[in-house]
């Protein structure tokens, strides 16, 4: 493919996992921007699964089955990360280390200490690490966050935050889910934290937050749902659920703020028609008209997300989602789990080295640590 006089060269890029997310999210993020990104090689354990990969891609794609072999032979710029939680740091680090900029699925890391070791590797390759939360991507979410952000509708007073999805036992047959060394926990980190990190990104930080969690039905060592109430810096108050227990599922975020309410409802993406707002009744037609949704409708997506990290890194700023700003959702994260497993409320900022929600979400708590086996 022909590149425009003076338009950023092709980056070259590697997909590590090939599993549903590569082939169903990712595979077409990099083909509406193939303009910009060329995937060269992939990499799976499994050479039928790397193979029907490869083929799917209809590309001249290399394959290995080894991150490292990879990294050696195709030196990529961009490696895009879709294996199981446990293993995102160390392919992360190979990858940073080897100059690559990388895009990760959720959850980046198992812990906050994970997380600094992602951030040390950034500090000392120069390149950047981005968590996939594509959700905070689209027009609709850009639209909303802009008019929060900017006081348009008002102070937010009020906001509630649900992930109400359902998984039965055949989900949890995989023998890393619903552990803590597989996938960092339950669905407070492998579902809802799509919806509390958007929540975030409209809201701003957070100051406290109080929590409670179960396991209700799956026989997992990980919780099955979690409840919180957090209260932000700007003073709004929300509740956050996140379950997995939910036969009608549904993710949807309503922010009551001064002027109007905002109410986002979908289940695994959204669009600009996801999105309603609603007036206070002083607030005259006029202002409300201001507030329709955007002319274009960018669906949120990989697709969206991968266009920000590429803009990032012909502009060779840090990209969103990665840094400090990916680092505060994994810290609701540790704090959910620490206010429902020690019963207080947790403060931002106070989980560091030396306390044990900082090196595994667990916490070592006696209830819910992994058990030795026999």
């Amino acid at each position: 493919m022909s590149v425009s006089p003076g338009s950023p060269p092709r980056r070259r890029a590697a997909v590590v996992g090939t599993g549903a997310i590569a082939g169903g999210s990712h595979l077409p993020a990099l083909r509406a921007h193939a303009d910009r990104v060329e995937l060269v090689a992939a990499v799976d354990v499994d050479p039928q699964r790397l193979d029907a990969f490869r083929t799917q891609a209809g590309e001249r794609v290399a394959g290995y089955t080894s991150v490292e072999a990879m990294l050696d032979a195709e030196r990529p710029e961009l490696v895009l990360i879709g294996t199981p939680p446990a293993l995102h740091r160390d392919q992360t680090v190979a990858a940073l280390k080897a100059g690559a900029w990388v895009l990760c699925e959720k959850p980046l890391t198992l812990s906050l200490a994970e997380y600094d070791d992602i951030a040390a590797a950034e500090e000392a390759s120069g390149a950047y690490a981005a968590v996939v939360f594509q959700h905070r991507y689209g027009s609709g979410a850009l639209h909303a966050r802009q008019l929060i952000t900017s006081g348009a509708l008002g102070a937010p007073l009020v906001a509630h935050c649900q992930t109400t999805w359902h998984r039965d036992a055949a989900y949890y047959a995989a023998p890393w889910r619903g552990t803590w060394a597989g996938e960092g926990g339950g669905p407070t980190m492998g579902h809802g934290i799509h919806q509390y990190d958007l929540l975030l990104h409209l809201l701003g930080e957070w100051e406290e937050i109080r929590a409670m969690a179960a396991r209700l039905v799956h026989d997992t060592e990980s919780e099955d749902v979690s409840t919180a109430l957090v209260r932000f810096r700007g003073g709004a108050l929300a509740t956050v659920v996140n379950s997995v227990l939910s036969p009608d599922e549904v993710s949807r975020i309503r922010v009551d703020c001064a002027d109007a309410t905002v109410e986002l409802t979908h289940l695994y993406g959204h669009t600009n028609d996801s999105w309603v707002y609603t007036p206070a009744p002083h607030v005259p037609s006029e202002r409300a008209t201001a507030w329709r949704t955007p002319a274009h409708d960018v669906p949120s997506s990989h697709t969206a997300q991968l266009g920000a990290l590429l803009d990032a890194y012909d502009t060779g700023v840090r990209p969103p989602g990665s840094g400090r700003d990916a680092r505060a959702t994994l810290e609701f994260a540790a704090a959910l789990y620490k206010a429902a497993f020690t019963g207080r409320s947790v403060h931002a900022g106070e989980i560091g080295p030396g306390d044990p929600f900082y090196a595994a979400m667990h916490g070592e708590h006696p209830d819910w640590a992994p058990k030795e086996r026999a």
